[in-house]
């Protein structure tokens, strides 16, 4: 699946500007960036619920714009339970092996079975975990070879959430399926994505192998019987700062700031491990200082 300079705007707001990445069969990409920075309006592009301004979205060679029949191969899950919220279970099943011809019946009613979901009436009078649960199930279901979520553990207790993200980790391997799962739980994407796209202000502000991330950066504590001196400040990307410890982000072939740290003057210089939420901190901002 390819993203091709995909260009946005809703409102007159450009949402997305010269978007472009690759999702490779059998791998699980994140999606992560601020609040408001696109992320659902990307997924929403994807599957052509928005047409871009500019670009396009290739599936297997087709572009979606052109051949919509290539959307048969691309399913969607928003983090909005609402849709179908009156239809019972049967009818919404139905609708679904009409839309995606290759639905597997037989491989819904396992999961169904797999996850204890009971079959209802009215979706509606599912919990809000329960019908994330639900859409989950019938996306993955259809067996189409790229499944997008938006933000979807959200409303999973902590034990359905471990086996949902046990049993994506199944599908990939085995049915050689990709998932792009846009979300703000770093947490998650640490045990399950391949790759983390991060977007800022609407364009791709970096792509990262998780594997090969720890390999480009450390994160450092320092600690100073003062202050840090501004010239250190200057050069290090401080994730935290206690006092007179501060905890820093430095890439490693950064030759030059580990030495200027080296010669600063520290009572203590230790790696820690370091999380994506520490990569999501150092390149798209918030505090400077988190005391």
């Amino acid at each position: 699946m390819e993203v091709r300079n995909i260009s946005k705007s809703i409102q007159e707001t450009e949402v997305l500007c010269d978007v472009s990445f690759s999702i490779a069969p059998g791998t699980i990409t994140g999606i992560v960036g601020r609040n408001g920075v696109g992320k659902t309006s990307l997924l929403k592009t994807m599957v052509d619920i928005f047409r871009p301004d500019e670009g396009e979205v290739r599936v297997k060679g087709e572009s979606i714009q052109i051949n919509p029949s290539a959307k048969q191969h691309v399913i969607f899950v928003s983090d909005v339970t609402e849709a179908f919220k009156n239809e019972s279970v049967d009818h919404i099943v139905s609708f679904y092996r009409e839309v995606y011809p290759s639905f597997d019946h037989a491989y819904f009613e396992e999961l169904m079975a797999r996850f204890d979901l009971e079959k209802i009436q009215q979706v509606k009078k599912y919990s809000k975990g329960r019908k994330a649960l639900f859409a989950l199930i019938l996306a993955f279901a259809t067996r189409a070879d790229f499944v997008l979520l938006d933000e979807p553990t959200d409303g999973l207790d902590v034990i359905v959430k471990r086996q949902m993200m046990q049993f994506m980790v199944e599908a990939v391997a085995e049915n050689d399926i990709s998932i792009l799962i846009a979300t703000h739980r770093l947490d998650e994407l640490e045990t399950l994505a391949d790759q983390i796209i991060m977007l800022k202000d609407g364009q791709v502000e970096a792509r990262y192998e998780l594997e090969s991330v720890k390999m480009q950066y450390q994160k450092m504590q320092i600690v100073y019987a003062e202050q840090m001196p501004e010239e250190v400040i200057e050069k290090v990307n401080i994730l935290q700062q206690s006092g007179r410890v501060y905890v820093c982000f430095i890439a490693r072939a950064d030759n030059e700031t580990k030495q200027a740290v080296e010669k600063s003057g520290p009572l203590l210089i230790e790696e820690l491990p370091m999380s994506l939420e520490d990569l999501f901190i150092a390149k798209l901002g918030g505090d400077r200082f988190a005391t």
